[in-house]
């Protein structure tokens, strides 16, 4: 069966990670997107380390299932194409800063007038608007300006930088699901929009717990390691031989983990025995916590946890990550194929559908390798068309 936006058509102008992950997302549900990269570059991201078989790990995670066509947008004959795709689109994408599409000719208002229909998607880094707007943003900047690098660490040590890009890959989230619910009114309004995803602002709307929180206290939110701020055991606590998460803070978890782990007396203890009991009396409850979860190894606390239907989970390494059987099972870790390395790993989607599944089997476009069969298919350029604008380097 075909993905649930199959027949869906989306232009893609992303570079580098929050664009092309936003176009990824509706490839991954079915929808053909194309994406339009420079003549004889191509996305920077083509160019990041580490490599597999020449192609980067990086462009391959966020530019699987994609046609790649390449044009020279400061050349007229380029924007022509550009303006003739544009009326045979559902979604057209971009992630430059703003103003380069305007200045391109390819902003909002010269692409609507050409398909009213379409659905064009901005993001930035500060958004169209605001005293920040054209400032210049990766990743990180939106980190620590939209407030989760100042909660994240361990207490009294430096602030810490998630993980993982959020600040791109939480905008591009957003503007996947502003694209489909703008996809769902064009089904009766006949018409498209504009749509202005900002990285800062989407980190302020993860940030809704420690705001509020702020909003209740006028309390500063701090870096409070692995554990939750209003709940206890809710956290990391290390095993005789690594790390295990520990969630049991309602009274009848609490009192099923006092019982396995042999500690009945936690269960009538004043300090202890209830959640706001353990919040006020943190520090001496974390130290005799400590004590006791490193008394057994993350296998053992496993078994017993388990046992207790006590919620649990291992700290796991990627590489226990993409092994994992259950993870396996959920079809997260895939193979695709690609012209130059035959099968690639990648991970999958978590958007799993009864009747349309997503599907995930080619791997990121070679630069330009879709250029032809685009200009053909779509637009009826002949073969001799084709070649006069690869002489002149418009492809």
């Amino acid at each position: 069966m075909p993905g649930p936006l199959a027949g869906v058509k989306v232009l893609s102008f992303g570079r580098m990670l929050s664009g092309p992950y936003a176009a990824m997302l509706l490839s991954d549900l079915g929808a053909e997107v194309i994406k339009v990269e420079a003549t004889g570059y191509g996305d920077p991201a083509r160019f990041a380390e580490p490599f597999i078989e020449e192609i980067s790990s990086y462009f391959l995670s966020i530019n699987r299932g994609k046609k790649s066509i390449t044009l020279d947008l400061k050349k007229e004959d380029g924007k022509d194409i550009v303006f003739k795709l544009v009326k045979q689109v559902d979604i057209l994408i971009e992630n430059f800063r703003p103003g380069v599409m305007d200045k391109l000719g390819m902003g909002y208002a010269s692409i609507c007038s050409r398909n009213p229909g379409i659905i064009y998607a901005s993001l930035s880094g500060f958004g169209q608007t605001g005293p920040y707007a054209l400032r210049p943003a990766f990743d990180m900047i939106a980190q620590g300006m939209g407030g989760v690098v100042s909660i994240t660490g361990e207490p009294g040590r430096p602030p810490v930088r998630v993980g993982y890009s959020i600040g791109d890959m939480g905008a591009s989230l957003f503007a996947a699901v502003a694209i489909l619910a703008a996809l769902h009114e064009r089904k009766n309004s006949g018409k498209g929009q504009y749509i202005d995803v900002s990285m800062l602002d989407s980190q302020v709307a993860l940030a809704e717990n420690a705001c509020a929180r702020y909003f209740a206290t006028r309390k500063i939110p701090k870096p409070a390691g692995s554990r939750h701020p209003l709940f206890t055991p809710f956290q990391v606590f290390q095993t005789n031989d690594g790390h295990i998460v520990l969630i049991a803070f309602h009274d009848d978890k609490w009192e099923a983990f006092c019982k396995a782990a042999g500690r009945d007396a936690w269960i009538t203890d004043s300090r202890f025995k209830s959640n706001a009991a353990r919040l006020e009396n943190y520090d001496i409850f974390l130290q005799e916590m400590n004590a006791v979860m490193k008394s057994r190894t993350t296998k053992e606390w496993m078994e017993i946890l388990e046992a207790g239907d006590i919620m649990y989970g291992p700290v796991n390494t990627i590489d226990q990550v993409v092994k994992d059987p259950h993870i396996r099972q959920r079809d997260m870790i895939l193979e695709v194929s690609h012209p130059k390395a035959a099968k690639l790993e990648v991970v999958g989607t978590p958007m799993k559908f009864s009747r349309t599944p997503c599907r995930i089997d080619t791997a990121c476009p070679d630069l330009g390798e879709h250029t032809d069969e685009i200009l053909a298919d779509l637009l009826g350029l002949s073969t001799e068309e084709i070649q006069k604008l690869r002489k002149t380097r418009v492809i």
